[in-house]
């Protein structure tokens, strides 16, 4: 049995000239609430095709639930639950004969579970779907996901489009719902508060690479943000050890380093003349989007 919930090892992928993933390298383990961060264009979406058996890889290979992804067993299928952005479901039928048909389609369905889930939202049995908001089909959908009682769960930016409130209660269905199994959460999203309150750990891809793997606080441990002026010219980016963005504002420059001692980078900050020197607090919207920043810097091959 293999520790990992997600595994891929030399994983390729190529679309012509493209390359969506450039021998990626991630083992996500098992339990919690995985947040899978990138800009577009980072191989988010050709990673979950390909670890679901919609599409084979170039090179390389992908276990999901320790089986192969292209020799998943029906009965492996339906341990693993999916929530996109669309919320797609059939607008002529209700929500009870929605829940009825994915009722039937999983023996370990929970009824508690979903009944617990969808009381978060205001959805009634007897309405169709077509009528039914954006944040109620979402809510239906979160609710039959966790009602499927499975080991893992792929939530693909599951709250865009959703109105503050929907967004709210899709959120705290999703933290405070109790199940019997350790349903693992892969979770997929651009919204950095959403990802500060639910997320264990943070799966960082750039360019169909793995840059960053850590909690929450050890990634921000690693991201130290300086703010000083320079009696003279400011040092070259090159130049600055660990530099993730640097920029001019109103004549002080802002800094943001990775994995730089506090004290060393002040030495050497003070050794090019900088003065009024001040470590300054990074939220994690801010430390993600410098590493992203400085990912794009460097001219690769394109990616799909």
């Amino acid at each position: 049995m293999t520790d990992y919930i997600i595994e891929t090892k030399s994983l390729t992928k190529r679309f012509g000239s493209k390359i969506a993933l450039n021998s990626l390298e991630l083992a996500i383990p098992k339990g919690g609430i995985h947040a899978l961060i990138g800009a577009n264009g980072a191989g988010k979406s050709t990673l979950f095709r390909i670890l679901l058996g919609l599409e084979a890889p170039t090179l390389g290979t992908t276990e999901i639930l320790g089986a192969n992804s292209r020799e998943l067993t029906p009965e492996q299928r339906g341990k693993i639950g999916y929530v996109n952005e669309e919320h797609t479901l059939p607008t002529w039928m209700t929500a009870d004969e929605v829940m009825q048909m994915q009722r039937n389609l999983y023996s370990g369905w929970r009824q508690d579970i979903f009944d617990n889930v969808l009381g978060n939202f205001d959805v009634q049995g007897h309405q169709k779907i077509s009528g039914l908001s954006r944040g109620e089909r979402a809510g239906l959908n979160l609710s039959m996901a966790l009602a499927q009682s499975p080991d893992l769960l792929i939530l693909d930016e599951p709250t865009l489009g959703l109105d503050v409130v929907a967004k709210q209660a899709f959120l705290e269905a999703l933290m405070y719902t109790e199940t019997d199994n350790n349903t693992t959460i892969i979770y997929c999203s651009h919204q950095m508060e959403e990802i500060e309150r639910v997320a264990e750990n943070l799966v960082i891809m750039e360019k169909g690479e793995l840059k960053y793997m850590a909690s929450p606080d050890e990634f921000l441990e690693r991201i130290h943000y300086w703010i000083c002026d320079f009696d003279g010219p400011a040092p070259a980016n090159n130049e600055i050890p660990g530099l993730l963005t640097k920029k001019s504002i109103e004549g002080q420059y802002h800094l943001v380093v990775t994995d730089q001692d506090a004290a060393e980078f002040e030495a050497f900050l003070k050794q090019r003349n900088a003065e009024s020197i001040v470590r300054s607090p990074i939220n994690l919207e801010k430390a993600v989007n410098s590493v992203l920043a400085q990912n794009h810097k460097a001219p690769k091959a394109e990616i799909a």
